[in-house]
C-alpha cells in the first residue's frame, strides 16, 4: 500500500521555525521527484518547493519562501523534509508532500503527482 505521511506541523509564533517530514512507503521513494505544496484557508493549492531525484544540489522554491524554507531528502529513510524558518502568518496552511515520477509534471506543479499525503497543519499565530 502506497503511503506518504506528513508530520511536524503545529502552532508556532511569527518568526519561529518548524521542520516538516514526509515519509513514503509502498513505492521506490528514491525514484520520485518530490514537491511540497500548501493550501491556506479558503484558497487553492500553492506550490512551495521541490527537489529532484538524488537530491543533489539545491531545491527549487517559490519566491515567497525563498531564503526562509529549505527542502531536503534522505532516500535511505524514504523521507522528505522542509525546514521552515522565519515563519509568517501568511504561511498558515495545510502542507502536503507529493511524489512525481515525471520530471515534466514535477516542475513547480500542484498537479500531475502520482501520490500525495494527507497533509499536516501549520498555524503561525501569536
Amino acid at each position: 500500500q502506497v503511503q506518504l505521511v506528513e508530520s511536524g506541523g503545529g502552532l508556532v509564533q511569527p518568526g519561529g521555525s518548524l521542520r516538516l517530514s514526509c515519509e513514503g512507503s509502498g513505492f521506490t521513494f528514491k525514484n520520485y521527484h518530490m514537491n511540497w505544496v500548501r493550501q491556506a484557508p479558503g484558497k487553492g493549492l500553492e506550490w512551495v518547493s521541490g527537489i529532484t531525484t538524488g537530491g543533489g544540489g539545491s531545491g527549487i522554491y517559490a519566491d515567497f519562501v525563498k531564503g526562509r524554507f529549505f527542502i531536503s531528502r534522505d532516500d535511505a529513510k524514504n523521507t522528505l523534509y522542509l525546514q521552515m524558518n522565519s515563519l509568517e502568518p501568511d504561511d498558515t496552511a495545510v502542507y502536503y508532500c507529493a511524489a512525481h515520477s515525471s520530471a515534466f509534471s514535477y516542475y513547480r506543479s500542484v498537479t500531475g503527482y502520482d501520490y500525495r499525503g494527507q497533509g499536516t497543519q501549520v498555524t503561525v499565530s501569536s
